[in-house]
């Protein structure tokens, strides 16, 4: 964790200094990128500097007392006193700052929503759980966009990327990240039967232009016309967009949006998210070994929440926790879950961290 928040704080103090860069300060869309990169650190890095402040006040302050005897040895140890106090009082408020990771305080994310396996069923489920984080979403007045979407005849999803943004989206949201299964009597089922299907949910951090640099040469450009359920076409013009990144074959499309233009807008900023996600777990790899994951890993492979409609049952596997108000959940509260979440990450931090302020 000292390292993380080493490098948090290098980050900003690198951004301090490209505020006042001439060549950032003429650049209108880098510099708002920049600023809004700064604000984002700005209360995690003005935490971990008071606590390194205190760290080396206490330094001082013991050997301080070292050298006293008698009152003035009682004072200094007094004041010693006080001041770890108050540097464990910081350590925990950084701890809670950084449950759900190195990018827990991101204001912006790309949510990605997909019908695994079940047909139809899993289509519908996916739309369930759209609109299930939409509703979640305006109770905490974040803002929603929808970047693409296809959708089926029977107005489920195959598939549906949203952009996400607000105060604490990504260290919430960022445990959604995994494999959903339902169980219910679907729709579609005339004898009723219970089924059981599935949908994926990714749920990466939006970067910044200045974190992702991506020029043109670097992905290739298709164009297609945009089309809806069964085939049928939208419109008449090359308005779809399709991307693909040479170097790691990423591709993302979008066909939102009547404007090439826009389409292709959305697209980058796909991209460029699946391109940050893909980075940061590369280096979460490479730094398995030295740290202990937590349940925000977002393995998209794991089986991580059953939602049970007979029983009105939500399960999340990784942490046991069963609650029988599916209902209300799916109508948008959400918030006895991820606190659940959130309070594992918590717990697990502090005792992974225990006796690491020095």
């Amino acid at each position: 964790m000292r390292d993380m928040l080493e490098e948090k704080l290098a980050r900003f103090e690198e951004l301090e200094g490209s505020l006042v860069d001439p060549e950032v300060l003429s650049n209108s869309n880098k510099l708002a990128a920049v600023a809004r990169e700064h604000g984002s650190l700005a209360k995690l890095a003005g935490k971990y500097r008071t606590f390194k402040e205190l760290a080396n006040e206490i330094h001082e302050t013991r050997e301080m007392a070292a050298s006293e005897d008698g009152d003035m040895r009682e004072l200094v140890e007094a004041e010693l006193e006080k001041l770890v106090e108050q540097r464990e009082a910081i350590w925990a408020e950084l701890l809670e700052m950084t449950i759900g990771g190195e990018d827990a305080n991101r204001t912006r994310c790309v949510m990605e929503i997909r019908g695994g396996a079940g047909g139809d069923e899993a289509a519908l489920f996916a739309r369930d759980l759209y609109e299930m984080y939409k509703r979640h979403a305006e109770s905490k007045r974040w803002k929603v966009e929808i970047l693409d979407h296809s959708p089926t005849e029977l107005g489920g999803f195959k598939e549906i990327s949203l952009a996400i943004a607000g105060e604490g989206v990504y260290r919430e949201l960022a445990y959604e990240s995994g494999g959903h299964r339902v169980q219910r009597v679907p729709q579609t089922e005339t004898q009723g039967r219970i089924h059981t299907s599935a949908a994926t949910v990714a749920v990466m951090p939006e970067p910044e232009d200045v974190e992702i640099e991506l020029t043109q040469e670097d992905y290739r450009i298709d164009k297609f016309h945009a089309s809806g359920p069964g085939g049928q076409h939208v419109n008449k013009t090359e308005s779809a967009i399709r991307l693909t990144h040479h170097e790691s074959g990423i591709q993302v499309q979008c066909q939102d949006e009547k404007s090439q233009h826009k389409n292709l807008a959305k697209a980058l900023r796909v991209l460029k998210s699946r391109l940050y996600d893909a980075k940061r777990e590369e280096e979460d790899k490479k730094r398995a070994d030295q740290r202990q994951t937590l349940i925000g890993s977002g393995d998209r492979s794991q089986r991580i929440r059953t939602y049970n409609f007979p029983d009105n049952r939500l399960t999340d596997h990784r942490i046991g926790f069963t609650v029988h108000k599916l209902d209300q959940i799916l109508a948008g509260d959400m918030q006895i879950v991820t606190d659940a979440l959130i309070d594992y990450d918590r717990q697990k931090l502090r005792d992974a961290f225990a006796g690491n302020q020095d």
